[in-house]
C-alpha cells in the first residue's frame, strides 16, 4: 500500500519559519518520522512538497494510479485553494488533512478550511506528531474499509 504525503506552500521552510508556531523540526525531519513510521506499518510513502498550487493538485490527481491514501497539510491553501479541494473530492481517494498549529485558535482567515469536507479527518495543533497520528489514522481507515470490502 502507498500513501501519498503532500506538503504545501513554506513548509520547506519548518525549523527556521516562525518556530513559535510551528516548532523546530524540519521537514527533512518529519520525513524521516514519516518514513519510520510507515515502515512499521508496513506501508510505502511518496513524499511531495510543493509551494504551486497546480504541481500539488497534480500530484492528488496523480495519487488516484498508484496510491490508497492521501495525508495532506495544505498549509495555506487550506483557507483558499478551491483547486486542491476539488481535486480531492474528484480522485475520492481517503485523506486525512494535518497543520502544525491549531488552525481555529489563530487569525480568522485561518480558521475556515475549504479542504476539511472533502477528507476523512482534520488533526491540528499537536505540531509535527499530528503527522504520525494522521499517517496511522488514514493507515487503520484503508484497512478497515478493505476488510469490509473483502
Amino acid at each position: 500500500m502507498r500513501i501519498l504525503v503532500l506538503h504545501g506552500p513554506n513548509l520547506n521552510l519548518l525549523g527556521r519559519r516562525e518556530p513559535g508556531i510551528y516548532g523546530r523540526k524540519t521537514l527533512a525531519g518529519i520525513n524521516r518520522e514519516l518514513e519510520e513510521a510507515a515502515e512499521e506499518l508496513g506501508v510505502e510513502l511518496r513524499i511531495v512538497q510543493s509551494n504551486h498550487e497546480g504541481e500539488l493538485v497534480d500530484e492528488i490527481q496523480k495519487a488516484r494510479e498508484d496510491c490508497a491514501g492521501i495525508l495532506i497539510n495544505p498549509a495555506a491553501y487550506t483557507h483558499s485553494s478551491v483547486a486542491l479541494r476539488d481535486a480531492l473530492a474528484a480522485v475520492a481517494l481517503p485523506a486525512v488533512e494535518v497543520h502544525l498549529s491549531n488552525i481555529y485558535a489563530r487569525e480568522e482567515f485561518r480558521r475556515k478550511s475549504l479542504t476539511a469536507p472533502v477528507v476523512l479527518g482534520q488533526i491540528s495543533g499537536f505540531g509535527a506528531d499530528g503527522y504520525l497520528w494522521g499517517l496511522r489514522a488514514l493507515v487503520k481507515k484503508i484497512r478497515e474499509a478493505r476488510a469490509e470490502n473483502g
